[in-house]
């Protein structure tokens, strides 16, 4: 079975995890960051804390909770700096999740987004749905 050690989490998961509690997202977030080492960059941080930090989302959970749960992750993911920029993907704003993994040298990308999925594989790395990474035996 195939191992997937550093890990590239797309916002819309990582989004979907924080808020919707036992959903497979939250799954994902739970094994990505037990099972490997889950990879950032300065922008997809920022667009995460942007997104969850959306009114819309106060109904669903705690600004506090959504504070620890970045702070949390700051602390056990990987800062990675970007020095090769990608500009691959048809929607030009996720092409920030490529250089993530191009630069992290990471093994799987997981997304919700079509536009990313329909690339799998791209240089050698694996671009899976939530669902398909949990099916995948680490």
């Amino acid at each position: 079975m195939r191992t997937f050690d550093r890990i590239v989490v797309d916002t819309n998961v990582f989004v979907s995890g924080v808020v919707l509690i036992g959903s497979p997202p939250r799954n994902v977030v739970n094994r990505a960051v037990a099972d490997g080492v889950v990879l950032f960059s300065e922008d997809t941080m920022r667009e995460l804390a942007e997104v969850l930090f959306r009114p819309k989302f106060d109904r669903y959970i705690g600004r506090k909770e959504r504070e620890e749960f970045l702070n949390l992750l700051v602390a056990v993911a990987e800062l990675i700096p970007i020095v090769q920029v990608v500009r691959e993907c048809r929607d030009p704003k996720d092409d920030k999740f490529l250089e993530v993994a191009l630069n992290g040298r990471a093994d799987v990308i997981i997304t919700g987004d079509g536009d990313q999925l329909a690339m799998n594989p791209w240089r050698g790395i694996a671009i899976v749905s939530p669902k398909d990474y949990l099916i995948v035996e680490v």
